[in-house]
């Protein structure tokens, strides 16, 4: 199914609808929730995906795994998704909360076949065997760390997001402490025990995430600026030793350009018969070899 609402087909008597949408660039999609759980995959551009207990960001090719009920919204950059919308009981082993995966070929391949589903689709064919794969492919996948938690604090879940929305690498624990009225000592206790981190290693993580999307139209060096680092060497060491791979496989890849006609190389040349060898004797083609034997069985 394409573009199809998820409220239109819920009710059907299917454990995985899969569901394919094309969003405009910068495309929001406000707070709301499903009584599904929700497998998303970005099949281009970035995603990011806010929960009240954090941030993940959705990088190409990769997708997140969303828990069934649980309220979200998703800012859309540049995204074509195949989602899978997927009865609870059917999954007991789905994470509790959001969680980013790699999509390898097998899955990609297997989410792009099930999109052209119908909603009522055959449970008993091919159909039925590609939606039981898809659920034992998902299963297997690894988390990926493209996340920062949100403090359950009202005042540092405000902090938290205001940051994300314009990384500074200027800003101080001691700032972010004044803002609060608490002391820096307090500050950075109550924060790293709501979120497992200290402040400055949360900033320095949100900065890197939010390299991701914008590593899709700019360059490696041009992002590090941006960002606060030093260094595009920096920068790129910071990136590989938080993600496992460095930055500029995030990278928009170049458009090829078109081949002009008539240019060498571009069109496979198909020798005929009349063609010589080396040894000055005639040389057949494929095709001319096949056609011949066509003619001789006929």
């Amino acid at each position: 199914m394409k573009n199809v609402p998820l409220a239109d087909v819920d009710h059907v008597d299917r454990a995985v609808l899969p569901i394919g949408t094309d969003y405009p660039p910068g495309h929001l999609l406000d707070w709301h929730e499903h009584r599904r759980a929700q497998f998303l995959y970005g099949a281009t551009g970035v995603m990011v995906v806010d929960t009240a207990d954090g941030t993940w960001t959705v990088p190409p090719e990769r997708a997140v795994l969303i828990p069934a009920a649980t309220r979200h919204r998703v800012r859309m950059l540049g995204v074509s998704t195949r989602s899978l919308y997927i009865e609870p009981a059917v999954v007991p082993w789905w994470p509790r909360t959001c969680t980013v995966v790699d999509v390898p070929p097998l899955l990609r391949e297997l989410l792009h076949a099930a999109v052209g589903f119908e909603a009522d689709y055959s449970l008993s064919g091919r159909e039925g065997s590609v939606a039981d794969l898809l659920l034992h492919e998902i299963a297997a996948r690894a988390p990926l760390p493209f996340h920062v938690a949100i403090p359950a604090s009202a005042g540092l879940a405000a902090l938290c997001r205001d940051y994300l929305a314009a990384p500074d690498a200027a800003v101080t624990n001691a700032q972010w402490a004044a803002r609060t009225a608490m002391s820096e000592r307090a500050f950075t206790r109550l924060f790293r025990g709501e979120t497992g981190e200290s402040p400055a290693v949360w900033r320095a993580r949100a900065r890197l995430l939010a390299a991701v999307p914008l590593l899709r139209g700019a360059p490696v060096g041009e992002v590090s600026g941006r960002l606060g680092y030093a260094t595009p060497a920096a920068f790129t060491a910071a990136f590989t030793r938080t993600f496992g791979l460095p930055p500029s496989r995030f990278a928009r890849p170049p458009s090829r350009p078109a081949a002009r006609p008539g240019r060498p190389g571009h069109v496979p040349q198909v020798r005929s018969g009349r063609d010589k060898g080396a040894d000055g004797a005639p040389v057949s083609s494929p095709v001319t070899r096949y056609r011949a034997g066509e003619s001789a069985a006929s």
